[in-house]
C-alpha cells in the first residue's frame, strides 16, 4: 500500500521504531548519514545498512538486509531507483512493515513488490522532514 497522506505518514513514524538506512554514508554531509543520525537522536533504533563499513553513528553496520539479525520496521533507503526493486526484495524476505524511499528516489517496481507483500511504501519522502512535521 503506498502511503501519502499525513495521517498514514504519522502513523508509520509513531509505531515503528527500528530503522535499517539502506546505504548509510560515513560522509557527515550526505542524507545517508545525518538524516540516520536525527533518527537516532529522536529516539529510532537505526541499522547502519552498507558492505563497506563496520559500524555507524555506533551501532553495528551490516553488508546487507539478509544479514541483519533481528526484526526491522522501517527500510529506509538512500540509494539510486534501480537498486530499489533488489531491496524491496530484501526487505520483503526479511518481514520489515515499511519500504521508504527517500527525497528523489521512486521506483514503481519496487512499490509493487513491498506493496504486494503487504508492507506499507513511501516514495519521494524524507523521514527527518516528515518526523520535524509531526505534531
Amino acid at each position: 500500500m503506498i502511503v501519502k497522506d499525513e495521517a498514514g505518514i504519522k502513523d508509520i513514524l509513531q509505531k515503528n521504531h527500528v530503522v535499517a538506512i539502506v546505504g548509510f554514508s560515513t560522509d557527515e554531509n550526505k542524507g545517508g548519514h545525518y538524516v540516520p543520525k536525527f533518527l537516532k537522536e529522536h529516539g529510532y533504533q537505526i541499522v547502519p545498512v552498507n558492505p563497506t563499513i563496520t559500524e555507524g553513528l555506533g551501532e553495528k553496520a551490516y553488508a546487507s538486509l539478509k544479514d541483519i539479525p533481528f526484526p526491522v520496521d522501517i527500510v529506509d533507503c538512500f540509494r539510486r531507483a534501480e537498486a530499489m526493486p533488489e531491496i524491496a526484495r530484501d526487505a520483503v524476505a526479511i518481514g520489515a512493515k515499511v519500504l521508504w524511499m527517500q527525497k528523489g528516489i521512486e521506483s514503481e517496481e519496487a512499490a509493487k513488490i513491498a506493496s504486494d507483500a503487504g508492507m506499507k511504501v513511501v516514495q519521494n519522502l524524507c523521514t527527518m522532514r516528515e518526523h520535524n512535521r509531526l505534531p
